[in-house]
């Protein structure tokens, strides 16, 4: 018998038992209260900064939010050993509910399934039902304009700040537990704490961590979808109309080929989909959740970023250096960027954004193959299609024609390079599958053109 099922035997049940609101004038701090019957009880927290001394506590609508976020985080928790049983007594679901959040775990632990050889499917994996009452309030009078944009450290959140610029009075930038990357980033962006620079403290209990240590079940989980209601929550309280995100066309390929196992799900437009669904129905309508990237592929952000010339030596997308500020430089997301990048800048330019040489590393060969399909799984990163990959390959190879680093040589030799050798980013495609309101799909139009 395998892990995952010895530990569902022997751990049945988990409890989202409840959420705790402390508000004071300055902040907001949501405590949640979550079990594994036998086993232990976790209590992770997250703490939102005020704007102004409107009371939020006691209102419906941010009650919901607070609760739905409890609904995302539960499942980092539950993973440790995936009891067949969740009851939530904190609150009620509907069908509708049930089903939407069943999905969202399912599709958004597909990583964590397939790295830990766990075969289960959509019905069997959870059992979900709540007991609890619908969530009571008071109604919020309040009117919202401007964005609030995530901000993580990389390109994309530089673009998406870049091309808001002409609302940028109106603007907030939101980080999670700032990193020195994300931090830099909305500096440079002109943005900053006290003013327009929210930084919201997320915890993970230690508990948590501990049974990580001991062997328990560990692996991704969808982040991007604790970070939207994370977000609508601070939009509440900060009154932003808009959660502007930075997640691309490029999100929406998997990352096992083949099937639907996305290391990226909740950064998809499936997710942005369902969210609009779920907040139409629970939440409030009024604040729009969308990524203004959607319309656009990596090697189009790419291109767009080589131009901001402030941002090159600012930028970090590294996770392994992510705390450090740094590019480690090895990584697949290292290297990811440095082909985008490699696109429009000289190898020159790539050499000093990285800190070193990664197109003639050997050691990067396999990373590499896995990018561009050579081989058919892709890292599970956040990175781009494997077709992008491939003409930015090709794009820079033009350029340094006889100059080719290591890397290139080789991709010289494979079925490759003949299919992609003279193809190049079109600057001027634009994806409709988007949530963009129209003014803000001409200002993305007009900077396409700009770079065309």
């Amino acid at each position: 018998m395998d892990k995952f099922e010895q530990l569902r035997q022997k751990y049945t049940d988990f409890y989202y038992h409840a959420f705790h609101i402390e508000e004071n004038e300055t902040e907001i701090h949501i405590v949640y209260d979550f079990e594994i019957r036998d086993l232990c009880e976790f209590h992770p927290t997250l703490t939102v900064p005020k704007k102004n001394t409107t009371v939020f506590s006691d209102k419906k609508v941010f009650r919901n939010a607070v609760f739905s976020l409890g609904m995302v985080e539960l499942i980092s928790y539950w993973k440790t050993a995936c009891p067949p049983h969740v009851t939530v007594e904190c609150g009620s679901l509907d069908d509708f509910q049930t089903a939407w959040w069943k999905k969202l775990y399912f599709y958004g632990l597909g990583e964590f399934f397939y790295k830990n050889e766990i075969e289960t499917s959509m019905d069997a994996f959870m059992d979900l039902v709540s007991i609890g009452k619908e969530i009571e309030g008071k109604e919020l009078a309040q009117t919202y304009a401007g964005n609030l944009i995530p901000v993580g450290g990389g390109k994309d959140s530089f673009v998406t700040l870049h091309i808001l610029e002409p609302y940028h009075k109106d603007n907030a930038a939101f980080v999670i537990n700032p990193i020195i990357s994300a931090l830099n980033s909305a500096h440079t962006a002109g943005y900053h704490e006290g003013k327009d620079l929210v930084n919201v403290r997320r915890t993970l209990d230690q508990n948590m961590l501990d049974l990580n240590k001991k062997g328990f079940l560990n692996g991704h989980t969808p982040f991007s979808a604790m970070a939207a209601f994370a977000s609508y929550i601070t939009a509440i309280v900060w009154g932003k109309k808009y959660i502007t995100l930075s997640n691309e066309n490029s999100a929406n390929e998997s990352t096992i080929k083949g099937s639907k196992v996305n290391h990226q799900y909740s950064k998809t437009f499936e997710f942005e989909q369902d969210f609009h669904a779920y907040v139409e129905r629970y939440l409030d309508p009024e604040i729009l959740y969308f990524s203004l990237l959607r319309p656009l592929s990596e090697l189009q952000i790419a291109g767009i970023f080589s131009t901001i010339k402030e941002a090159l030596p600012v930028f970090r997308s590294c996770n392994v250096g992510q705390k450090e500020g740094k590019w480690c430089g090895h990584c697949a997301k290292c290297l990811f960027v440095c082909l985008m990048m490699s696109a429009y800048l000289s190898q020159k330019d790539v050499i000093a954004i990285f800190g070193r040489d990664m197109l003639n590393d050997p050691e990067m060969m396999d990373l590499f193959d896995q990018l561009s399909g050579i081989t058919d799984d892709k890292p599970f990163e956040c990175v781009g299609t494997r077709d992008e990959v491939n003409i930015a390959i090709c794009m820079s190879m033009r350029r340094e024609k006889d100059n080719l680093p290591l890397l290139f040589r080789h991709y010289q030799k494979t079925s490759y390079y003949p299919f992609y050798k003279d193809r190049s980013v079109d600057m001027l495609a634009y994806n409709e599958e988007n949530f963009l309101p129209d003014a803000y799909a001409e200002l993305v139009k007009k900077e396409l053109e700009k770079n065309a």
